[in-house]
């Protein structure tokens, strides 16, 4: 259905509409509003209520005249019109007489005011006419105030942000349904209070003096402040209180508006300390290569000496404790890697509960026999793919934790599960997606953890331990082996109750991989083969020839790959394996071995590097789980790794066609 056109209004040509069927009433009426010099009008005639409907719905229009007889319905059916219709300018009833009951009929039938005039004379119509649209006018304008109003306490009502609405004193008069959400208090509980009830202790107190000086003096307040909530915690918001005045100046009102960024501010904290965490770790993957070299020389030429004396030597026990120091230095490295995420994996499909319950049997002689040890694994457990040694490295870490937090005894227990993360798990944890997970729980009975810790335990070098007692790194060091895994670890503790780590792992689809038989013996493996040793780094060069060539092998020593490539056309004889540095100037490992495939294809390579695992596979693609080994190694370990790749199938020829 078709509204009625608005109205004029102001100084616009009045446009009035004569409803009548005689068309001398309306020649009539134009030549008595032509000699209305004071206003302009603009005069259209309408034959019959239809027709009159019609025109209002097609022209605007400001007053509607109809002309009024005795008996005549015309009158009655316009206004009935109108009634059902709505919307339209007043009526004005034009008659010589109009009797008391039929004008009582016409009002009640109609919608709106009507003006009856005793006929058309000039003064008195004219007056008549101002009279109505005056009223017409006022009556519209209120009930536009109605709307706008209406409008604006819906806005309020239904608006995201809290308000507040304080007298000028201070004193809540009213709050939003949005606060009510966020705070838990109603209006009932707040109204008459005074607005500093929802201060809350952790703020400087500074901050809500300066805003109340800011807005008592006139001005508005902005800035991010705490808010209490009904049930004590602290609400962060950005606050905007601006003061109302009348006409006189004079603050009547304060009208708070507050902006929730309590999770917006959680969010960037996590951002902000996954950025620290982020920039400790490339400083540690950065050092870890000149570091590893370092103690790859003292550890090296403190075995080799090692392996000279006898044990009542009397420097026995002054290289023994060189080995141990470097040994203490390597685990060093490998945490700040581990935390770091780049820590060189061999990542393999492996069942949780297999690689745990190998952990568990040396489990006992870290934590104690007064602490009573727990496993209670999973039932059909959906398998992981990860590093086994890592995984062996956060058990021993959050075992060594647990031992600590339970001086007096206690009970260790690790739980094993599968579960699936819905939308009500992340939720609350919004960085974690959706899917099947491994879930790995370890739990003490320990002291706990006070509030004020939880939120460092994960940056490397935090410890609550007293000094000598801690480095700080071995929750880094689980925090990174776990992001590295592309899982998600969580804590949940409480001062004297104890304190529960879950670990999330990425369920694998694939099927199992075989674990590597482990090392027992000691002893070095010994060879006659040819091997070509390329190390940029002399100490490390002279330190592992000497120790190959007390080991039967023949050594041939490049500085670098160009050298490498000179030092192979020269040499006429096979080359069994050549053991390479990854990154060296001039020419790495990687390209190194790519050029001799050609010209040697049945030699072996073993490549090892100090780098971090992102710095190492940017110079190539690396069979990091058979032929490789991240310094600081042992001179043992490099004897076993010699002789295993040397009897392993796989060729330089083999290896280059695999890339």
């Amino acid at each position: 259905m078709n509204k009625a056109k608005e109205p004029s209004s102001g100084n616009q040509r009045l446009r009035l509409l004569l409803v009548s069927d005689n068309a001398e009433d309306f020649t009539y009426l134009q030549d008595l509003l032509g000699r209305a010099a004071d206003r302009k009008v603009e005069a259209r005639h309408a034959a019959s209520p239809t027709q009159a409907i019609r025109e209002l719905e097609n022209n605007s229009c400001d007053l509607l005249l109809c002309n009024y007889c005795s008996g005549d319905p015309m009158a009655l059916q316009l206004s009935s019109a109108i009634r059902k219709r709505g919307g339209y300018p007043p009526l004005v009833f034009i008659s010589d007489h109009v009797s008391e009951s039929a004008l009582v009929g016409i009002l009640h039938g109609g919608r709106g005011t009507a003006f009856p005039v005793p006929g058309i004379g000039e003064s008195p119509a004219l007056h008549a006419l101002d009279c109505a649209i005056q009223a017409h006018c006022k009556e519209r304008q209120r009930k536009k105030s109605e709307v706008m109003l209406s409008k604006l306490w819906s806005a309020v009502e239904q608006a995201t942000e809290l308000i507040v609405i304080m007298d000028g004193s201070g004193l809540v008069e009213y709050i939003n349904p949005a606060f009510t959400r966020a705070t838990g208090y109603t209006t009932v509980e707040l109204k008459g209070h005074a607005f500093s009830l929802l201060e809350v202790e952790t703020e400087h107190p500074e901050t809500y003096r300066q805003m109340w000086e800011t807005i008592f003096s006139g001005n508005i307040f902005r800035g991010s402040i705490s808010s209490r909530k009904k049930n004590g915690d602290a609400l962060l918001v950005e606050r905007t209180i601006a003061p109302l005045q009348d006409a006189q100046g004079k603050t009547t009102h304060f009208v708070c508006c507050d902006h929730d960024v309590t999770e917006k501010r959680r969010l960037e904290a996590q951002l902000l300390q996954a950025q620290k965490m982020d920039a400790i770790g490339r400083l540690a993957g950065g050092v870890a290569h000149d570091f590893n070299n370092l103690l790859m020389v003292i550890s090296a030429y403190a075995e080799l000496m090692q392996d000279s004396i006898t044990h009542e030597h009397p420097l026995r026990r002054n290289v023994d404790q060189i080995m141990t120091a470097s040994r203490r230095a390597a685990d060093l490295t490998r945490q700040l890697l581990a935390f770091s995420r780049r820590q060189m994996q061999s990542l393999q499909v492996l069942d949780l509960n297999v690689l745990l319950r190998d952990a568990v049997r040396i489990l006992p002689r870290l934590i104690g026999e007064d602490i009573q040890l727990q496993f209670l694994p999973g039932l059909e457990m959906a398998k992981v793919k990860c590093d086994p040694v890592q995984i062996e490295q956060i058990v021993m870490n959050l075992a060594a934790n647990a031992r600590d937090a339970m001086p007096h005894g206690g009970k260790f227990t690790i739980e094993t599960s599968n579960v699936y993360l819905d939308e009500t798990y992340l939720q609350r944890h919004s960085i974690v997606p959706a899917g099947d997970y491994v879930l790995m729980a370890v739990t003490d009975t320990g002291q706990g953890i006070l509030p004020e810790h939880m939120h460092h335990i994960f940056e490397p070098f935090y410890t609550t331990k007293e000094e000598g007692k801690g480095t700080g790194l071995g929750l880094a060091t689980v925090y990174g082996i776990v992001k590295q895994n592309g899982g998600f670890v969580w804590v949940y503790s409480e001062p004297g109750m104890g304190t529960t780590f879950k670990i999330y792992w990425p369920s694998a689809q694939q099927k199992l991989s075989k674990l590597p038989p482990g090392h027992t013996a000691e002893e070095n493996s010994r060879g006659s083969e040819t091997v070509l040793l390329v190390e940029d780094e002399e100490a490390v060069r002279q330190s592992a020839s000497e120790f190959l060539t007390t080991c039967g092998y023949t050594v041939l020593q490049a500085i670098n790959g160009d050298d490498a490539l000179v030092v192979t056309r020269d040499y006429r004889s096979t080359i069994d394996l050549m053991i390479t540095d990854v990154v060296m100037p001039h020419m790495g490992g990687a390209k190194l071995a790519g050029q001799l495939a050609n010209a040697r294809p049945d030699m072996k390579v073993l490549f090892v590097s100090g780098y971090a695992e992102s710095t190492v596979q940017r110079y190539g693609s690396i069979d990091v789980t058979s032929n490789f080994l991240q310094k600081p190694f042992s001179l043992k370990v490099l004897s076993r790794k010699v002789r295993e790749v040397l009897e392993a199938p796989v060729t330089l020829a083999m290896a280059a066609s695999a890339k």
